[in-house]
């Protein structure tokens, strides 16, 4: 079996008010950059063979660090990006209410049926990412694997995985905070939730 860490990127500069960042190369704050080197303490002895990360550069340079600690290639793979938010990039919840506020209820009703307006398919979405998991899988068997990505992304990618419905995914995982740990361990048709949304501290 497959052990596959997945944690989202350190802090961006959108964060503090809470922009929706899809696929906008946002920069980290001074304190994303200290969650990704807190994250590459961690990676130094977590007995890892590998560290992907999504295209993006908020994904690349948190899992930079990881992979030099840990002394493996930093590998990337595009389906790992986040989900596109259209015309919802950039901005907060109460910008989006202000702008198209039926599509934005019809979102916050059930965000896989009603994506933000021209963004993508929470279905699609979900699917590149899960066959990018199950290709790292099969690339690293009975290994221990971190994969730095977003998370809209994990989110949908753990409804999919566990078989939930995606429209679920703010309701059963309202929060993924950066550089928190959620590790997933995986063989062909199974799937475990080993543990989530875990801080720095908390992790082994």
């Amino acid at each position: 079996m497959t052990r596959l860490v997945l944690v989202r990127h350190g802090e961006t500069v959108w964060h503090a008010e809470n922009r929706y960042a899809g696929l906008s190369n946002i920069e980290l704050t001074p304190r994303g950059h200290a969650q990704a080197r807190e994250l590459a303490v961690w990676a130094a002895s977590a007995g890892l063979s590998a560290v992907w990360a999504s295209t993006l550069s908020r994904a690349q340079i948190t899992a930079a660090a990881s992979a030099k600690a840990a002394a493996v290639e930093l590998r990337v793979d595009e389906r790992l990006r986040e989900l596109d938010f259209g015309q919802g990039d950039g901005l907060t919840s109460a910008e989006m209410r202000e702008r198209f506020p039926e599509a934005r209820a019809a979102f916050e009703a059930d965000p896989a049926a009603h994506p933000l307006p021209g963004g993508e398919d929470p279905y699609e979405a979900a699917a590149r990412f899960t066959a990018a998991l199950n290709d790292i899988r099969a690339a690293h068997p009975g290994e221990r694997v971190l994969v730095v990505a977003h998370t809209t992304a994990i989110r949908l990618a753990l409804c999919r995985l566990i078989g939930v419905p995606l429209g679920s995914y703010r309701r059963l995982f309202p929060q993924l905070d950066n550089c928190a740990v959620t590790e997933l361990r995986l063989r062909e048709g199974e799937v475990a939730i080993l543990q989530f949304n875990s801080p720095m501290g908390a992790v082994s």
